[in-house]
């Protein structure tokens, strides 16, 4: 059966011989327009099927939960180092790409650090998911949101911030792209639960964590970085690193490593000389370790201030000969020794005592075993595994041993703060009682003897360019040859200064090194210790010392050795009735 022509039905008049049969043909072209109605709406329907069936939407199968609060990160005076922001993630699907090209163009404008090449190529692909950008600023995400990308999305997240940049990098560490700590306290922060309260699912929000006070002042956190700087650009050093402490209760005030990194770019902190050199660089600390080794020869009772040891000859061992940087080329009684820095004196004071006796005191002192701080970066110092004569006559110099420069003023801290060696820390009112490793590793009258050496050294020795009026500084400086090639190289050195103040009563002890320092016109072309890190620390010293509340006095300490030096001069009656001790060399 042939239909009648459509148009010629629904347009021209109907032919005289079809009015005879209207209604037939009012039925036929209403059944017509019903039928191209429903097959349109057919197509409809069987489209809506397909979607709902074939197209479902699936939910984005992220590859990592979204980021977790943090708690606020402060200084010991309520100083945000670290916190939490709001941020977004950008995220594509390329199977729901429309068109690259015009998605690569808007992605590239809004972060033109992002590779064309690759982003073509996860783009093009059929995955059904692909990171963009993780943790952009709110004017990055205006701006994407702007240019309507279809297949591109955000995912809502939490970014960390340190507001202060560089300040403390190495104490506060990092967090990845997920919020979770990968080094330093933030690292610490995570291992105190967070991870647990985060692995039951629990909601977590910044404002409801309680900050985390750490022992830094961020104030006089600036005044060391920005004097190490300049010293190393002074210098010229390949770095430099620096410390204060409190020899009290243990607690680390400020502490810099440099070169640092901005923690608000994490993959800065992976270069390898970002390190934290204060507590994973293991150095061979030099003269600093004659403090401790003069604390065990007066601990032992063999010696006392008074006792002279012969320092005429070098002291030999078969073919090695151990010499004075400025030999006096006579005998010596112990502050001369100190205060010349004797290494004949210093070895043959540890050889009376005995390498076993020796190597039990560095124990004792915490200079043997690897120091565990909250820091989760730590180094294992460095020693001979078998302890003769020889290696007790150079490591009671500060040579053949390498340690942490935290670990060295961990032993000197306690040997001037009465004999308690304190684990440091860098949580602010950290309970003192679990951090104490040891008591009375030497005795009162040792200690009062030690501070009163260092004060010396502060006022007529090699210390005396960190003297701060006012303040009664003392110190023990350090220059270590490096081994370069596995032999010591005597152009290359590190210099290091352990001071504390005030001698008599301390407080705080400043540790400060430098690695490879150069040689300056104005230090006559002198590189070791006094001409370098002594000012330096007299600087940090003379900053920081009021910062920290602590007032200059005018008027001097009395000395604990009366008979031997007078109060008022500390060093102008020294050799008063000196004894002579035989030392027999080997």
């Amino acid at each position: 059966m042939r239909f009648p022509n459509i148009r010629r039905l629904l347009s021209a008049a109907p032919a005289p011989e079809l009015l005879s049969r209207r209604p037939a043909y009012v039925r036929l072209r209403t059944g017509l327009i019903l039928g191209l109605f429903a097959g349109i709406y057919c197509v409809i329907g069987g489209r809506l099927v397909m979607l709902g069936a074939v197209e479902e939407p699936t939910p984005v199968a992220w590859p990592s939960p979204p980021s977790k609060a943090r708690p606020n990160i402060l200084d010991r005076n309520g100083q945000v180092l670290a916190m939490d922001i709001p941020s977004a993630s950008v995220y594509a699907e390329p199977r729901r790409m429309v068109d690259v090209d015009e998605a690569i163009e808007g992605l590239t404008r809004v972060f033109p650090d992002l590779d064309p090449a690759d982003l073509r190529k996860r783009l093009s692909s059929r995955s059904a998911f692909t990171w963009i950008k993780r943790t952009t600023t709110r004017a990055e995400r205006d701006a994407l949101w702007a240019l309507g990308i279809p297949g591109v999305g955000f995912r809502d997240e939490l970014r960390r911030l340190y507001p202060n940049g560089r300040a403390a990098a190495h104490v506060l560490g990092a967090v990845n792209v997920d919020n979770i700590g990968i080094a330093g306290m933030e690292s610490w922060v995570d291992r105190q639960g967070l991870q647990v309260l985060r692995g039951a699912g629990l909601d977590l929000d910044s404002e409801n964590l309680e900050p985390i006070r750490l022992s830094l002042d961020l104030r006089a956190q600036h005044a060391l970085t920005v004097e190490l700087s300049e010293a190393v650009n002074k210098f010229s050093a390949i770095a430099g690193a620096g410390l204060v402490m409190d020899v009290t209760n243990g607690e680390v005030i400020a502490l810099a490593s440099l070169p640092d990194f901005d923690p608000n770019v994490p993959t800065d902190a992976l270069k390898p000389d970002r390190i934290n050199r204060v507590n994973v660089g293991t150095y061979e600390m030099g003269s600093t370790f004659k403090a401790m080794t003069t604390a065990m020869a007066l601990d032992s009772g063999l010696f006392d201030l008074r006792s002279v040891v012969d320092a005429s000859a070098p002291l030999r061992f078969g073919r090695f000969s151990i010499r004075d940087y400025r030999g006096q080329n006579r005998p010596l009684n112990i502050p001369e020794s100190f205060i010349h820095s004797s290494n004949i004196v210093m070895g043959k004071m540890a050889m009376a005592v005995g390498p076993e006796h020796h190597r039990s005191f560095l124990k004792r002192l915490g200079q043997l075993d690897r120091l565990k701080t909250e820091l989760p970066e730590s180094a294992s110092p460095l020693f001979p595994a078998k302890w003769g004569d020889l290696n007790t006559a150079t490591i009671s110099f500060g040579h053949g041993i390498a340690v942490t420069p935290l670990q060295a003023s961990m032993g000197i801290a306690a040997v001037v703060n009465g004999g308690r060696l304190l684990r440091p820390t860098f949580v602010k009112g950290a309970d003192v009682a679990e951090r104490v490793v040891s008591e009375g590793v030497v005795s009162e009258r040792t200690g009062e003897a030690l501070r009163f050496l260092m004060r010396l050294n502060a006022r007529v020795g090699s210390a005396g360019k960190a003297d701060v009026d006012g303040y009664f500084v003392g110190g023990k400086t350090g220059t270590a040859e490096k081994v370069v090639n596995g032999r010591y190289d005597s152009g290359t050195v590190l210099t290091a200064f352990m001071g504390i103040a005030p001698a008599h009563a301390p407080r705080y002890l400043f540790m400060t090194v430098l690695d490879e320092p150069k040689p300056l016109p104005e230090t006559y072309g002198f590189r070791t210790s006094g001409w370098n890190v002594v000012p330096t620390t007299g600087k940090i010293i003379a900053r920081i010392l009021p910062i920290l509340g602590v007032a200059p006095t005018a008027t001097p300490p009395a000395s604990p050795f009366p008979a031997m030096v007078s109060a008022r001069a500390w060093g102008s009656n020294l050799f008063d009735g000196q004894r002579q001790v035989a030392i027999n060399q080997p």
